[in-house]
């Protein structure tokens, strides 16, 4: 008598002999489903692979060029319903609100802004409070603080380049006009 894995051995052979006619069959039925080459090679790799488990746990009755399209039919809706998870948990990611809604993280830089006005001179801190907390206009912020239109756009712009440095360090924009140390 014939050891136990003999049908298998005959299986395996059967898939060999199978290889060389099915394999541009299977090829054939997915790369149009498939819609790329690459996609096709590696879902026609997977078939043939399913084919060998199925030879080796003997699971398979009789291996033909339609079964092994079968497998790559099932083969090729795993991957458009693993496809498909993808994007729906990528789109559940895009759809998460960001890291920068956060409303503690927009707390912490008001605070962080309030700090740095808070450190900045008392001219400064004047003209930028007016100016951005208050929302008053230019020629506003000049008649309160008692200076020409010109004098205070000035200010403003020094006051805005000592909050940047004080909040953020040195900037490094060399065509901003406040980037040189002008005291007003």
């Amino acid at each position: 008598m014939s050891p136990a894995p003999a049908p298998q051995a005959d299986a395996g052979a059967a898939l060999l002999e199978l290889y060389d006619r099915a394999l541009p069959e299977v090829y054939g039925y997915l790369l149009p489903r498939c819609g790329s080459a690459s996609l096709a090679e590696d879902v026609t790799s997977e078939t043939f692979l399913a084919a060998v488990d199925a030879v080796q746990r003997g699971t398979v009755e009789r291996l033909t060029v339609a079964w092994l399209i079968g497998v790559a039919r099932h083969k090729l809706v795993d991957h458009w319903r693993r496809t498909g998870r993808e994007e729906r948990r990528l789109h559940r990611v895009a759809s998460e609100p960001d890291a920068h809604d956060d409303p503690w993280d927009a707390h912490l830089d008001v605070m962080a802004a309030h700090a740095t006005l808070a450190g900045l001179g008392a001219h400064h801190r004047s003209a930028l409070s007016l100016r951005y907390l208050d929302g008053l206009s230019v020629p506003e912020v000049a008649r309160h603080l008692d200076r020409t239109v010109h004098a205070t756009e000035a200010l403003l712009v020094r006051a805005r380049v000592a909050f940047r440095r004080a909040h953020t360090g040195p900037a490094t924009d060399p065509a901003d006009p406040g980037e040189s140390d002008h005291r007003g």
